[in-house]
C-alpha cells in the first residue's frame, strides 16, 4: 500500500513517462504514403512523380519541421480498384499521417468516400478530377498543381485573341482528365467567337491513332490535343507521318518535359498551356532545372514538379504547426493556408476550396542548346480554377464532362 508521498511520487512519474512517450512519439518519423503508377500508359508520369518527390525530401535532408520523413510507397497500376485497395492499406496497416498522391483523376475519384470518412490529409500532386475542390469539395484534400482545366481556360482565350483562330477540333484521352481539360478550352474559346467543330475521344491506351486522325475535318484552323502519359508521343508522330499540316495546340501534358525528350521535329511548334515550364526564367527555377538535371539527366516535368510541390506543401505545413501532426484539423487548417512566395512554377496561395492560384504560361516549342523546350511566350498572372468566372455562377454551372457543350456565354 502507497503512503501519501508513494502516491504524490508515482503520479509525478507517471507524468513524466507520459510526457517522454508522447515527446518520443512527436519527434518519431512522419509516415508519408505515396500513390504511384508503376506500370501501364501513366508509368512514365508515376516515374517522373516518384524523382520529383524523392529530390524533395533529399533537399531537405530526409527531415521536416524537425522529423524525420518517412515515404512509404504504394503502386496503383493506375487502376481504381487497385488505387482504393492501397490508399487503405497505407492508412490501415502503415498508419501513414498523410498521403501524396494519386496520379489520375479517376484515381481520386475511386478513393474520395473513403478518404473523407478515415479523415487522413491528403495532397494531390497530379490527379486533377475537378469537382474535389469545387462542387463537392473534399475537406480533407488540397491540390498542389492546377486543376485539369485552370491551364486551358487561357489557351482557349489564347487560340481565339492572339492566334485568331476561328474552328478546331479537338482530340482527347477518354478519360475524366481528357473530358476536363477539353471542356475548359472550349468554353473560353466559344466565349470569345471559336467554333469547336468536333471532339474526337480515343481510348486511353490506344496505340494507334491513324483512325482518328484520317476524321479530323480539313477546314479547321488548328486542332487542340489534350493527352497523358507517353500518348502525346504516339500521336504527334503519327499525325506527322499521315501528312497533317495543321498547327497544333496541346494540353500540359501532350507536350510535356517529362515526353518531349524523346519526340522529334513533330513537336516543334506545338503551343501549349500549363502551370509550369522548365523554360520559366526566375533563379529558383532555374535551380529546380539544375539539380533535376544533375539528379536524373532530363529536364522536369508536369509530373516532376507536381510531386515536388506536394513535398513543399507538406513542408510548408508542417513548419506551421511545428512538426505536431497528432491534430489532424490543425494540420490540414495548415495544409490549406499555404502560401509559398517563390516556387518553380512561382508564387502560389490556397482559395477557399483548397486549389492553388498560380500563373499560367503559354509555350511554344522549340529546340535550344540541342533539345526540345517550352519556351514561354505569354504568362497570365495568378490564374484561378474559375478562370474570371464568378465561382458561383461556376458552379451552379454544368460539370466538365465528355458532354459538355457549353461556352458562348456571357462570364
Amino acid at each position: 500500500m502507497l503512503r501519501p508521498g508513494g502516491i504524490l511520487s508515482a503520479l509525478v512519474l507517471s507524468a513524466v513517462l507520459g510526457t517522454v512517450g508522447a515527446q518520443a512519439q512527436d519527434n518519431g518519423p512522419i509516415k508519408v504514403g505515396f500513390l504511384t503508377v508503376k506500370s501501364g500508359a501513366l508509368a512514365a508520369g508515376g516515374r517522373q512523380m516518384e524523382e520529383g518527390l524523392k529530390l524533395c525530401v533529399d533537399q531537405h535532408d530526409g527531415k521536416m519541421a524537425g522529423r524525420k520523413i518517412d515515404v512509404i510507397t504504394a503502386d496503383t497500376a493506375g487502376q481504381p480498384a487497385v488505387t482504393k485497395t492501397k490508399t487503405q492499406e497505407l492508412v490501415e496497416r502503415d498508419n501513414v499521417d498523410v498521403l501524396i498522391g494519386p496520379l489520375a483523376a479517376f484515381e481520386a475519384l475511386a478513393i474520395d468516400d473513403y478518404i473523407r470518412k478515415v479523415k487522413v490529409p491528403i495532397i494531390s500532386p497530379s490527379a486533377a478530377a475537378e469537382d474535389l475542390t469545387q462542387r463537392k469539395p473534399n475537406p480533407w484534400f488540397v491540390r498542389a498543381v492546377g486543376t485539369s482545366a485552370q491551364a486551358h481556360h487561357p489557351l482557349g482565350e489564347y487560340a481565339a485573341k492572339d492566334l485568331g483562330y476561328k474552328k478546331i477540333a479537338i482530340i482527347a484521352d477518354d478519360f475524366a482528365f481528357g473530358h476536363e481539360i477539353a471542356s475548359g478550352f472550349q468554353r473560353v474559346f466559344k466565349d470569345n467567337g471559336g467554333e469547336i467543330v468536333q471532339k474526337l475521344w480515343p481510348p486511353l491506351n490506344t496505340a494507334d491513332y491513324g483512325s482518328y486522325i484520317t476524321q479530323i475535318d480539313p477546314d479547321v484552323d488548328a486542332v487542340f490535343a489534350a493527352f497523358a502519359g507517353g500518348n502525346g508521343i504516339k500521336f504527334l508522330g503519327q499525325y506527322r507521318n499521315y501528312g497533317m499540316t495543321k498547327p497544333v495546340l496541346g494540353s500540359m501534358t501532350t507536350v510535356d518535359e517529362g515526353i518531349l525528350k524523346n519526340m522529334g521535329d513533330e513537336a516543334l511548334g506545338v503551343i501549349s498551356a500549363g502551370w509550369y515550364s522548365a523554360g520559366i526564367d526566375t533563379p529558383t527555377n532555374q535551380a529546380f532545372v539544375k539539380a533535376v538535371r544533375k539528379a536524373y539527366g532530363s529536364d522536369p516535368g508536369y509530373y516532376t514538379v507536381g510531386a515536388y510541390m506536394a513535398c513543399q506543401f507538406l513542408n510548408n505545413a508542417l513548419e506551421q504547426v511545428h512538426g505536431d501532426v497528432s491534430d489532424k484539423q490543425a494540420f490540414m487548417k495548415a495544409l490549406r493556408n499555404v502560401n509559398i512566395d517563390k516556387s518553380p512554377y512561382g508564387p502560389v496561395k490556397i482559395d477557399d476550396y483548397g486549389q492553388p492560384i498560380m500563373d499560367i504560361e503559354i509555350r511554344k516549342v522549340e529546340k535550344k542548346d540541342g533539345r526540345l523546350q517550352n519556351t514561354v511566350i505569354k504568362t497570365y498572372p495568378a490564374v484561378s480554377q474559375f478562370w474570371t468566372y464568378d465561382p458561383k455562377k461556376f458552379l451552379a454551372g454544368p460539370v466538365y464532362s465528355r458532354d459538355y457543350d457549353g461556352g458562348g456565354e456571357k462570364k
